[in-house]
């Protein structure tokens, strides 16, 4: 029998009682136990920028390097990330990253620690704080970076192939457009081909905010 919405687990009940406040949400996230994943990782790894943001980038969910850290996107999916931005001429400043999910999911290989994509229950759990996120932040845009974040948003008929570059009304009103993770050029076998479509895509991001 499938398991119906409310046997889901959630992280509703982690959230403070002013959810508009980012350094809040911040400070709550870090007790988060609104899945098993908290449990192996190192911490949550919440969103980092400016509540006036008028960007915010989504991506699927910390790495080694974001877990070790406590920041988002700062390994080599992080540094491909900042390189298409500026190829792209969008302003960073004006920019707030974050994760459909906030903790590292793993498998553990000797002493490595190999990334493990995320469920759709894990990523239901971890829903409550990106909703959040977005309500606090307000952009005028949000950027999802592949296929967990765009089903994160749109649902889960959602497809990077045949949704890529385009805007996109997501059903909590948010104006979306969608993107290849940076992770998928690191791994591509033409990088240069991928990392200049996410170029390409990124700057339709920064034609919208130039308005």
């Amino acid at each position: 029998m499938p398991r119906r919405d409310a046997d889901w687990p959630t992280a509703a009940a982690f959230l403070p009682d002013d959810p508009s406040d980012l350094d809040r949400l911040r400070e709550a996230a870090a007790g988060c136990r609104g899945c098993p994943l908290w449990e192996p990782a190192t911490q949550t790894v919440f969103g980092r920028g400016g509540a006036s943001a008028r960007l915010v980038l989504v991506g699927e969910q910390p790495g080694d390097v974001e877990d070790t850290r406590g920041l988002p996107f700062v390994g080599p999916a992080g540094r491909e990330l900042v390189a298409a931005l500026d190829e792209a001429e969008v302003d960073r400043s004006d920019v707030y990253v974050t994760n459909a999910v906030k903790h590292f999911k793993f498998r553990a290989q000797g002493k490595r620690r190999i990334h493990a994509s995320p469920d759709t229950l894990e990523v239901h759990a971890c829903t409550p704080w990106l909703t959040a996120e977005l309500a606090a932040v307000q952009p005028e845009l949000v950027v999802l970076l592949g296929a967990t974040a765009g089903k994160a948003l749109l649902g889960p008929s959602f497809r990077v192939t045949a949704d890529r570059g385009k805007l996109l009304e997501a059903p909590g009103g948010q104006q979306v457009l969608a993107t290849l993770h940076p992770s998928a050029v690191l791994r591509a076998d033409d990088r240069q081909a991928a990392h200049d479509g996410l170029v390409a895509d990124l700057r339709i991001a920064a034609e919208v905010l130039r308005g």
